[in-house]
């Protein structure tokens, strides 16, 4: 399938949601079709559950709280380091809707320890200095205790008690919990799922913070429905999302996105080798003699205790305990507590430390094994250290007989590309399966997103929620110009293919016409002087720009003529051309229900560019109903690309 370089922008790389190879269509067959058709079902299905949702939060009255008053800025002033830019805004912005008489549906989404729960604790303060209880919801148990910790100790000065529900607890004392909760003794109550069982009761629930939502199922999600219409929600979530889809969200979710690190935190050294005993020991004891603490990733639970012992013997100096989700609750959480406390030194454990875990002394990650691992969980386990301002070291092993697969080794390199801080958003974009990609604002679509690819998604996505919202969408025109000239870039002036491959790119994604100028000055600066290839295929392109402003889908240049297609979907409403074509009628004629035909007189090119850009601007201003592609709207009114 060939397509002509100057409308490359029609191509998308496909990003799946999963590592497998994406299955290909046949060209005029009918599966692209149906998979295109199953996954706006799919969209269409979530945007309408979030746009009925905004629409119910809307008219909802809710709790409006007080403005922050001297206790609230002292509890700020608890907080141990400097607030980043990001941080500080995402404080106000939840401080605002707080303050709103309207139910808070906001979603904090910023990398691994760039403080997200520092917005959430303010905004848990906030809300129990106004006399209401809080909810914190998580979907690990491990990440419970963590919280609860956290939460406990910046909450000790105050009069504000601290309360946990989850598989760690007996019975006894789940119950006596949430007999203190019900009696409004408990101000937070922080916990997994469990606490959205029918015997979890508030005297005066106001705020529910939900930490990574898309980690839930199905049924809690539809639980978690009925809370969002009563009380104020802070969701927090790690997933990076693309800016297109933060635009799209505009008016349904409201998003703050926390993308700078803190200031004292360094950047993650990442080594990549084959599993090597020396490599381990030196490790681990460089890690113990700056006093800090060790994780070792072991995935595999049914060898994880022979890889412990071995880990015993290699550095015997070492204080060790195993952690992994098969062991009984209390054994799992002895040794994550005693990690904890830092009376142990190297954590043996699976992936269940993925989610979460901040433990600002563990400076040291050794993943085993991580050929067996997907990259957004590599991810988000090197993620656990590097939190404090020490140095971190990442280590990532190769099984001994790793065979890696091209792909495998190129998404690794791309992990060690990505050390840097923030990373997280730029290597979703250049790898979106990672963390699954598939989970969209909270809703699990991995599948869909596979057969499709995201792009695509997100498109769907955009258009889904315009719909709902009553605006107009359309489909961004992307002009075909058929002009009898050689416009391109010749082999000869641009040698490498890449390169020139990604100026035609660059020149084909170009928006608006003032972006023109710079490219050229570029491409002249690098390559030199146009020949006349060059030159046609820039005045091609600027003539592009102008139908698409004009929301014309085609243009045949003939002899003394251009004929002008417009799309099937109506967008050109004749009666707006009317006048001007009565006006002009030796000029203007109609070749069928969608195309103009334009007299501009004998047409020689490249010297008569201007005569059909002369043609064209004269449509513009006839005030033709046009679409705007540079701005996604149809003027007059308000709608969505």
């Amino acid at each position: 399938l060939y397509i002509p370089a100057d409308r490359i922008s029609i191509l998308q790389k496909y990003a799946g949601a999963d590592e497998k190879e994406p299955k290909l269509d046949q060209v005029g067959g009918r599966s692209w079709g149906i998979a295109k058709q199953k996954a706006k079902k799919s969209v269409r299905r979530i945007a309408k559950q979030l746009v009925e949702l905004y629409a119910l939060r809307k008219h909802k009255k809710g709790y409006a709280f007080s403005a922050p008053d001297y206790f609230f800025r002292e509890f700020e002033a608890t907080f141990e380091h400097d607030e980043t830019d990001d941080q500080i805004k995402a404080v106000e912005d939840v401080l605002e809707d707080m303050a709103s008489d309207r139910p808070m549906d906001r979603l904090i989404c910023g990398d691994v320890g760039f403080g997200k729960t520092e917005v959430a604790l303010r905004a848990a303060f906030k809300a129990v200095s106004d006399g209401k209880q809080v909810a914190m919801l998580v979907p690990t148990t491990v990440l419970a205790e963590q919280h609860f910790e956290t939460f406990s100790a910046r909450m000790k000065p105050y009069p504000y008690r601290v309360g946990i529900v989850s598989r760690f607890k007996s019975r006894a004392e789940q119950t006596e919990t949430l007999a203190r909760v019900r009696a409004g003794k408990i101000h937070i109550l922080i916990g997994t799922h469990r606490l959205l069982q029918k015997d979890v009761r508030f005297k005066n629930l106001g705020l529910l913070i939900i930490d990574e939502e898309q980690r839930f199922g199905v049924k809690q999600k539809e639980k978690l429905k009925k809370y969002r219409a009563l009380v104020d929600v802070l969701a927090l979530t790690a997933t990076p999302i693309p800016r297109t889809l933060q635009m799209a969200m505009m008016g349904v979710r409201d998003l703050s996105i926390i993308e700078t690190p803190p200031e004292d935190r360094l950047a993650i050294q990442t080594y990549l080798s084959p599993f090597d005993e020396s490599t381990v020991r030196r490790a681990i004891l460089a890690e113990l003699e700056r006093g800090g603490q060790v994780f070792f990733v072991h995935n595999r639970v049914r060898t994880i205790e022979q890889m412990a012992s071995r880990l015993r013997d290699l550095v015997p100096e070492a204080r060790l305990a195993v952690a992994h989700g098969q062991l009984k609750e209390r054994e799992l959480e002895e040794a994550m507590i005693r990690f904890l406390r830092k009376e142990v030194d190297v954590l043996v454990c699976s992936t269940i430390i993925e989610s979460g875990l901040d433990i600002p002394s563990a400076n040291t990650i050794v993943i085993n094994e991580v050929d067996r691992l997907g990259l957004s969980q590599i991810y988000q386990l090197r993620g656990r250290v590097g939190r404090s301002k020490e140095k971190a070291y990442a280590y990532l092993l190769l099984s001994r007989h790793s065979r890696l697969t091209r792909d495998a080794e190129k998404r690794l390199k791309a992990l060690m590309d990505f050390t840097t801080l923030g990373a997280g958003l730029h290597l979703a974009l250049h790898d979106l399966r990672i963390r699954g990609g598939g989970n969209v604002l909270g809703y699990a679509q991995s599948g869909q997103i596979a057969a499709v690819g995201y792009e695509l998604y997100v498109k769907l996505i955009e258009q889904a929620v315009a719909e709902l919202k009553g605006e107009e969408w359309h489909e961004e025109v992307n002009p075909e110009i058929h002009v009898d000239v050689p416009a391109f870039l010749p082999e000869g002036y641009v040698m490498d293919a890449d390169v020139r491959l990604n100026l035609y790119r660059r020149l084909s994604t170009l928006s608006d016409e003032a972006e023109l100028p710079g490219m050229r000055e570029e491409i002249k600066d690098r390559f030199g002087p146009f020949p006349r290839e060059v030159e046609n295929l820039l005045e091609v392109m600027a003539l592009r720009l102008l139908l698409k402003k004009l929301g014309i889908r085609r243009m045949d240049v003939g002899p003394s003529r251009i004929t002008l297609t417009y799309p099937q979907d109506g967008r050109m409403d004749p009666g707006g051309l009317l006048d001007h074509i009565a006006g002009h009628p030796h000029r203007y004629s109609f070749a069928a229900h969608n195309k103009l035909a334009v007299k501009v007189g004998k047409i020689v090119l490249p010297e008569h560019f201007g005569k059909i850009r002369e043609a064209l601007l004269e449509l513009g201003a006839a005030r033709t109903p046009v679409f705007d592609a540079s701005l996604g709207k149809a003027e007059g009114s308000a709608s969505r690309k």
